[in-house]
Order: structure tokens, then C-alpha cells, then sequence
């Protein structure tokens, strides 16, 4: 099954996603910050990113430059996860190379079809 990294600070958002995840068959591979995001991104080679843009150390946004910036980990789908759901920031986020976009709280059904779509 395909390998996801989700890149999340908040341990509630993170267990809870990581959980459905699992049980829909997925491995998931975990980071609390950008920064180890954009490490696990090149070590852990996964299918699909899940990408919060509102992290410590190093922002999502940066973080996914740094992703598509990188030949090795820029063909890998980027959905931005993100609370951040004011007027232009789907725009940023897509803007900072995220190849899609969704916001919290996470509506499960929504994003398994943008992790499918992507994925295909």
C-alpha cells in the first residue's frame, strides 16, 4: 500500500489522522515539524505528503519549497493540511508548490478522494 508522511505538530490531529490512515491501509510515516518533514521526505521516499502549514522550526510552506526544490522528492504529491482557511491561502499554499489543498478540522471522505486522486 502506498506510504504517507504527514507532517503535523498537533499530537491530537496527528494520532487521530495517522489512525484512519492505518486503517484504510496505509503506511503512515510521522513528523512534528517541517524541518524533520522535509528530512523524512528524502529518507523515507513516501508516495504522498500531508503537509500542515502552520508548524515549528520550519513552516509547511517552506518546507514544501525545500520538498519540490529537492530532484529526489519533487514528483512526491503535496496536500497542504491547513487551518488557514482565509482568502488567498489555498492560493500561497499552491503557490509554495503543495500540489493540493484541504482544510481542518479534516473532513475524512474529502481528503481519502484528494489522497486517491493524486495517488492514481
Amino acid at each position: 500500500m502506498a506510504k504517507i508522511l504527514l507532517v503535523e505538530d498537533n499530537e491530537m490531529n496527528r494520532d487521530m489522522l495517522s489512525r484512519r490512515l492505518l486503517r484504510k491501509g496505509f503506511d503512515v510515516v510521522m513528523a512534528e515539524d517541517g524541518e524533520a518533514g522535509v528530512s523524512l521526505a528524502a529518507s523515507e521516499s513516501p508516495d504522498l505528503i500531508l503537509m500542515d502549514l502552520s508548524l515549528p522550526v520550519m513552516d509547511g510552506w517552506a518546507a514544501t519549497r525545500k520538498i519540490k526544490d529537492n530532484p529526489d522528492t519533487s514528483a512526491v504529491p503535496v496536500i497542504a493540511l491547513t487551518a488557514h482557511a482565509m482568502q488567498g491561502d489555498e492560493e500561497k499554499a499552491l503557490a509554495a508548490g503543495c500540489d493540493d489543498y484541504d482544510t481542518k478540522p479534516v473532513n475524512f471522505k474529502r481528503l481519502l478522494e484528494k489522497i486517491e486522486k493524486h495517488l492514481a
